[in-house]
């Protein structure tokens, strides 16, 4: 079966104002649109577009927990609960079991502003928490809950924009080392150095990453000794200083990265995320090009518009570069703080024009389908397919489709999105254009 589905951009303040409106091709709503929404999660279920298809049902989120075996599939019915060790779920007779559920959540997302300092937890993080969470008493829609559902949160984002910025793990020790002695030598060059807080600095990486992300956040929001709110000053102050050394023609090391530090601070002033940034890998995604973030990497992502996969859950452990509730203890208990250099996730090509993002979880995989005209071809409509392990949401960013499953077909078009049932079984995707599938995991 083929349910049109469609959402209303979510409004967040960090969004930006016409990327997801040009790229859908709609009029935009004047306000910041950050995030579209495709999927069941109860934050922002789709809406379907013709309830009589599914029995009455206003959105997704109805219709999987009114018809669970029609719309996931009898084995994706049942996969959650078994999961969670619980055999059949809810007909075990086990209340806590989790009730079926779409295991994905497709997003078109659009940052005109930079986004907080996060990570997601692993599953038994979230299990743990969110069970510790609720024997407190604090509720699901707190502003200090960490937890609101006991499920991970890896995701993968796939760069739209020509780039797409972003931070993202923790760089090696030696490149930040690198930006130290960079820092270094700007201060040499003003008129009243202080090099005694980049000491500071240095003396917390000496004890590793955890002590010095540890003291940024805990002395940066409130403590005493005003050390690391001297430190954001002086560090604000040397990356506009390098500014103005670069445009009299000098040569600056890393000069990206305190790019990073100026626009952080024009948006978060004092912020301890902005050192913070610094220990982070800066990241460009250029248009294609895909990565993947797994439980325990903190990342932000700065500018740009992508198609976001990641699973349905919203567990996330802010880290800086926010207003809202930040728990330190918390998050140094998720963070990785395995150094990385930028991880990307490569394609497999599972036929000319449609590439296959496999991060290895069992909740979803993206599936990218590009078919362009060729009018020397004997078969003037190209032609791909790729078939279904369990249910699938498509989105068409540009051109159209006859989208053509086992038991039935749809069209397509630019803008257009549809929830595709399992049974369809293999799918034929016949036009010119763009489409973005998200499914379940092998």
């Amino acid at each position: 079966m083929f349910v049109g589905i469609a959402n209303t951009p979510r409004n967040y303040a960090w969004g930006a104002t016409h990327a997801i409106a040009d790229l859908l091709g709609r009029t935009p709503s004047g306000g910041p649109e950050a995030e579209l929404w495709l999927g069941a999660h109860a934050g922002s279920a789709a809406v379907i577009e013709d309830s009589s298809l599914v029995g009455g049902a206003a959105n997704l989120a109805e219709w999987i927990a009114a018809e669970p075996e029609t719309a996931l599939g009898a084995g994706w019915a049942t996969r959650e609960a078994d999961a969670f060790g619980t055999g059949s779920g809810a007909a075990a007779g086990n209340a806590d079991a989790p009730a079926p559920r779409l295991p994905f959540l497709l997003k078109i997302l659009a940052a005109g502003r930079p986004l907080s300092l996060q990570a997601h937890p692993t599953t038994e993080q979230a299990r743990a928490g969110f069970e510790l969470e609720n024997e407190a008493g604090i509720p699901i829609d707190a502003g200090n809950r960490n937890y609101r559902d006991p499920f991970h949160k890896p995701e993968l984002i796939f760069a739209l924009s020509d780039t797409f910025e972003a931070l993202c793990g923790f760089r090696p020790l030696e490149e930040v080392r690198g930006i130290i002695a960079e820092l270094r030598l700007l201060d040499l060059s003003t008129e009243e150095p202080q090099s005694a807080v980049l000491d500071l600095l240095e003396n917390h990486l000496v004890r590793g990453l955890s002590d010095t992300v540890d003291w940024l956040l805990r002395d940066g929001r409130g403590g005493d000794s005003g050390e690391v709110e001297w430190l954001v000053e002086r560090v604000v102050a040397l990356a506009d200083h390098a500014r103005l050394l670069a445009e009299g023609g000098a040569a600056i090391g890393y000069a990206r990265e305190l790019a990073t530090v100026r626009a952080l601070a024009a948006e978060y002033p004092g912020d301890p995320g902005i050192v913070l940034a610094l220990l982070l890998n800066r990241i460009s995604l250029k248009r294609g090009e895909v990565k993947y973030l797994p439980a325990g990497n903190i990342h932000a992502y700065l500018s740009g518009l992508g198609v976001e996969l990641m699973a349905a859950s919203d567990n996330v452990v802010r880290g800086g570069l926010t207003p809202k509730h930040i728990d330190i203890d918390e998050l140094l208990a998720v963070l990785d703080f395995t150094p990385q250099h930028q991880p990307y996730l490569a394609p497999i090509a599972v036929a000319p024009g449609v590439s296959l993002y496999r991060p290895g979880v069992t909740e979803f995989e993206l599936v990218h389908i590009e078919a362009d005209a060729d009018a020397s071809s004997a078969t003037p409509v190209p032609m791909r397919q790729i078939t279904l392990a369990g249910p699938a949401i498509a989105i068409c960013t540009e051109g159209g489709f006859l989208v053509a499953g086992g038991l039935s077909s749809r069209p397509l078009k630019r803008g257009q999105a549809v929830y595709v049932t399992p049974d369809e079984g293999t799918l034929t995707f016949a036009g010119t254009g763009e489409v973005f599938l998200a499914t379940v995991g092998a």
